[in-house]
């Protein structure tokens, strides 16, 4: 079993950044993939980036255009999803994710087996 538990939320003006943090318990999660997904109000649930912990490699969704970053730190068995120029359609509940055996695509919800509670962001504008 993993645990994951995000923090990093808040109220943000349009502009600002966040930066959010998953932190993993229980099993290692250093043969994971690692996602953030998202879900506003009345929307589905929508992939924002992922990241492979033991090589490191990253991706985005569309919509994010170089303004999210995500890492991770070994030592502290987190993942990261750093957020610059953040908008008020970015207004959501955030969700870390963890899986295996991922390939391919790294958007589907179902490939993931692990989740976290959420943290909401919310940009102002």
């Amino acid at each position: 079993q993993v645990q994951l538990v995000e923090s990093g939320g808040g109220l943000v003006q349009a502009g600002g950044s966040l930066r959010l943090s998953c932190a993993a318990s229980g099993r290692t999660v250093r043969s994971y993939t690692m996602g953030w997904f998202r879900q506003a109000p009345g929307k589905e649930r929508e992939y924002v980036a992922a990241i492979i912990w033991s090589g490191g490699s990253t991706y985005f969704a569309d919509f994010v255009e170089g303004r999210f970053t995500i890492s991770r730190d070994n030592a502290e068995n987190t993942v990261y999803l750093q957020m610059n120029s953040l908008k008020p359609e970015d207004t959501a509940v955030y969700y870390c994710a963890a899986g295996r055996y991922i390939t391919g695509y790294y958007g589907r919800k179902d490939d993931y087996t692990y989740w976290g509670q959420g943290t909401q962001v919310t940009v102002s504008s």
